[in-house]
């Protein structure tokens, strides 16, 4: 039987940027294949040249033993290639249904359409009304719509690019008994992504890619992850260090029976919400997205006030009521979860985007003027201290693959020394290096004396980050706890709807 799917000689190149280097692998009917590499690798190069967004400058793709042409995503499709992005095609002002309808080749009639996405979400548990505004979705709800689409074609090869940053630990259980399931009947698919623990649990081969160049085709049952990180960086891992001994000094940020109210129908406003870090802290919020993250973020950020100014203080100092300008002087920082178009603006060179929130903090603007030479220097610091692959600081944000990009947000921030810092998927779609490196980062600005809440889905993450943990749900947070004293199990539970440590402790036994 004849592969899928088999890439010869592959190559790409960009001004000043091999990105390809005569890459050559092999799928095979059925096979569930990894694709991997650090940021910047080549991984979504390759990938959008198999699903007809690029073409390449040499060497040929074959599907199903003869050579094709795939000239756009259309043509993929037709051939039976569906794709899940991990940046998404969204018309904001649309519903998912509308947006899915605009994302299908052939005219269906909307109930029909309509029947079959329920039929989808409903075989791999993903929660999302087709009726939805995507502008009142969360990140997290708006990849399932990519997931939901692409499921929609009946594809012979289904390219997924970090499919499972919006679920619980029982959910992508689900998802992967799915994606089984379409390997047995005869679907191949080449899964991206950075959580090397999943590689191991789902996909039967791996290639790794480091610097453009296939380097290494493994099992991943006979490796570790840390092995597969170490053949993609071409270098030892790093492990998280944290001082012995650590004492937290006074509470730095307090919140206090803070809720917000209902930005539209579908909001998920935060209920109640209170809990304290003190310096020296990283206190980590799980939780599937879509449950109220965006709202606590944008209520402790600023850009939402809060109803009452005591209802969040910053070192005994009120400012509820403040917006994000004033925030950042008196000492927060944060970074939201969607990196394009809300962290950083694609069209502004890296140095801008770097005015826009560093600015009173670090003198780049006086007396109404940029001081373009300070933006300069800072981002070329940014650039260099997290190992951004970018040209420089004239660079725009949307040239930056998605990683990178990821990066240079993070390093804008951290490098700013704030007392108080909110980071919402800090390493979300960036590989096992630069998470790690992003991961030292953080404690090291708490063991600065920074106290610092890290909101993600990434529970491998928070577990060995965070020193204590609270879970949202519908709005709600639970009471935070020290980190070690959760399992996946009672995480995985209050992910889902059982609030309160006392409810966990009697449901998931000692």
């Amino acid at each position: 039987m004849p592969n899928r799917l088999e890439l010869r000689g592959i190559t790409k190149r960009f001004p000043g940027v091999l990105a390809n280097d005569d890459v050559s692998f092999a799928v095979k009917p059925g096979e569930i294949h990894a694709l991997l590499g650090e940021n910047g690798a080549g991984k979504s190069t390759l990938v959008k040249m198999i699903y007809g967004i690029m073409q390449p400058d040499a060497g040929e793709i074959l599907w199903n033993g003869q050579p094709v042409a795939v000239p756009n995503p259309k043509a993929a499709r037709r051939l039976g290639i569906g794709m899940v992005f991990q940046h998404f095609s969204l018309f904001e002002a649309l519903t998912v249904l509308e947006n899915i309808a605009l994302g299908m080749d052939a005219k269906i009639p909307a109930r029909e359409l309509e029947a079959r996405i329920r039929e989808v979400m409903h075989t791999y548990g993903l929660a999302l009304d087709p009726h939805r505004t995507v502008a009142t979705l969360s990140v997290g709800e708006r990849q399932r719509i990519e997931i939901v689409r692409a499921l929609l074609l009946n594809p012979e090869l289904l390219i997924m690019d970090e499919p499972t940053s919006v679920l619980t630990p029982q959910e992508v259980e689900q998802l992967f008994a799915v994606l089984r399931q379409l390997a047995r009947e005869g679907c191949s698919i080449l899964y991206i992504s950075h959580k090397l623990h999943e590689i191991k649990a789902l996909c039967d081969t791996a290639t790794i890619l480091r610097g453009g160049r296939k380097v290494d085709t493994c099992d991943p049952s006979q490796e570790t992850s840390r092995s597969m990180a170490e053949k993609m960086i071409g270098t030892g891992l790093r492990d998280i260090v944290k001082a012995e001994g650590r004492r937290f000094g006074e509470p730095k940020l307090v919140v206090d029976r803070l809720s917000t109210r209902k930005a539209g129908h579908f909001d998920v406003p935060v209920d109640g919400v209170s809990f304290s870090v003190r310096a020296g802290e990283i206190l980590g919020i799980a939780g599937v997205a879509g449950n109220g993250q965006n709202a606590l973020l944008d209520a402790l950020s600023g850009e939402v006030r809060a109803e009452t100014a005591a209802a969040i203080s910053i070192e005994g100092r009120n400012i509820g009521l403040m917006d994000t300008t004033e925030r950042r002087r008196y000492g927060l920082c944060a970074v939201p979860e969607e990196r394009n178009g809300h962290a950083a603006v694609g069209d502004f060179t890296l140095s801008d985007n770097s005015v826009l929130t560093a600015r009173d903090r670090l003198g780049m603007v006086m007396l109404g003027l940029i001081n373009s030479g300070a933006a300069r220097t800072y981002t070329g610091k940014v650039i260099a201290d997290f190992a951004v692959k970018a040209l420089g600081p004239a660079s725009t944000a949307d040239s930056l693959s998605g990683g990178n990009l990821q990066k240079y947000i993070m390093g804008r921030e951290i490098l700013q020394k704030p007392s108080v810092l909110v980071v919402s998927q800090p390493t979300w779609g960036v590989d096992a290096g630069a998470a790690a490196a992003i991961h030292q980062a953080l404690v090291d600005l708490a063991a600065a004396g920074s106290a610092i809440v890290v909101i993600s889905q990434d529970l491998d993450e928070l577990r060995a980050l965070c020193d204590t943990l609270a879970v949202i749900n519908m709005g709600r947070l639970s009471p935070a706890r020290p980190a070690d004293k959760f399992t996946v199990e009672e995480i995985g539970l209050l992910m889902g709807g059982v609030h309160g440590a006392e409810e966990v402790d009697d449901a998931v036994p000692a």
